[in-house]
């Protein structure tokens, strides 16, 4: 998963050489996240998240998308490049929503840890490209080979899976319309709502943290600013690892709903903390970065198994395809918003605004803990 942000985390230097005005670096991750949609749903429409065995499915995606991120050495400018990172993101629909499913083929008791543990993997895929950067004296190439590598060797490694564990979904002929049903499950709907929530926060968070550190007077002050920056930045999305895993064992002891609730708070909590903080002392915004961080996506797991036990057993792939594409169509927004809003306003304003995502999507998740029938489908 390093592919997803290689280009937005070394957006400075792409800046210099490309002459990117804020609002333009943002299209570098929104086009991913386009593309992303695009591949989801076309997974969905055309039955490949259910047809196609899921190692051989990601290990294409993950070799796809490796390929579009090394085009980015053949561009010289944002109009050249945005190309190819839409097709990144439709080649990463095929290594995110089949690995969820896969994962979740080899667990009933547990589930909720198990796909934490592969969202857990994903969060330090993602921020694999600040840790290339931190080490300070790589161009933004040397970032585009190491994170092209990394995905390349992730599709082959895929392919030493043996198959499907001992709980595999039922494989029938795919249908959209049933797929498209599941939105009217109360419990899927409200599952959908929280996940739009979440992703509203979760992929500003992972794009702009490292800008706002950059950003914090004790980090300008430095010589070695910009590796300092990144470290730093790897240090927060990091922490995501562990919060994937602690949220999937609060789930499993005591639900999907209560546990994705109580991260909403947390991270919407820390968002709103930072908004108030600004760009203050270090130490406390790094304390509070690290804590959004271990929050903002110890949840995601939860939303993607409440899917997987409440939706058509025989197109869950699809339904998850389709709940993966509402979120990150959301994100397409707040991406997009973050740094308009630093630049006419302030970072306080622009993570206040990232708050509000979790605040929806407490609302639903506090709905669907107390609907019935949820906490008994989970254990």
């Amino acid at each position: 998963m390093s592919v997803w942000f290689s280009a937005s985390f070394v957006v400075p230097q792409l800046t210099e050489v490309w002459h990117l005005s804020a609002a333009a670096s943002s299209l570098l991750t929104i086009a991913v996240q386009i593309g992303f949609v695009v591949g989801a749903l076309t997974s969905a429409a055309t039955g490949l998240a259910d047809a196609v065995p899921a190692r051989f499915l990601i290990s294409a995606g993950a070799l796809g998308a490796a390929v579009a991120n090394l085009g980015l050495f053949w561009v010289d400018s944002l109009a050249t490049a945005l190309p190819l990172r839409l097709v990144t993101g439709v080649f990463l629909a095929a290594v995110y929503p089949p690995a969820l499913k896969e994962v979740s083929t080899w667990f009933k008791a547990g589930r909720g840890t198990a796909l934490g543990v592969m969202i857990g993997a994903l969060t330090l895929g993602s921020a694999l490209p600040h840790l290339v950067s931190s080490f300070g004296a790589f161009r933004w190439e040397g970032v585009i080979v190491a994170t092209t590598v990394m995905t390349a060797g992730g599709g082959c490694l895929i392919l030493l899976l043996r198959g499907e564990g001992p709980y595999p979904f039922p494989s029938r002929p795919f249908s959209l319309r049933a797929s498209l049903a599941s939105l009217r499950n109360k419990h899927v709907a409200l599952a959908n709502l929280g996940y739009m929530g979440h992703m509203w926060e979760l992929y500003a968070m992972w794009a702009w943290v490292g800008a706002y550190i950059a950003a914090l007077p004790e980090i300008t002050a430095r010589s070695n600013a910009g590796a300092t920056a990144s470290a730093l930045s790897f240090l927060c999305i990091g922490a995501g690892a562990l919060g994937c895993f602690v949220g999937g064992k609060l789930s499993d002891r005591f639900g999907r709903a209560q546990s994705a609730l109580c991260c909403l708070i947390c991270s919407g909590a820390a968002a709103s903390a930072l908004s108030i903080v600004g760009t203050g002392p270090l130490p406390i915004v790094l304390a509070l970065c690290v804590f959004w961080g271990f929050w903002v996506i110890a949840d995601s797991a939860q939303f993607s198994a409440v899917i997987t036990e409440h939706a058509d057993p025989v197109f869950v792939g699809g339904a998850v395809s389709i709940q993966l594409a509402l979120g990150y169509l959301t994100t397409t927004v707040s991406l997009w918003l973050v740094p308009v809003l630093v630049q006419n306003w302030s970072w306080s304003i622009a993570l206040a605004a990232l708050a509000v995502g979790p605040a929806v999507g407490a609302g639903a998740m506090a709905l669907l803990a107390f609907s019935p029938g949820i906490r008994d489908s989970e254990t």
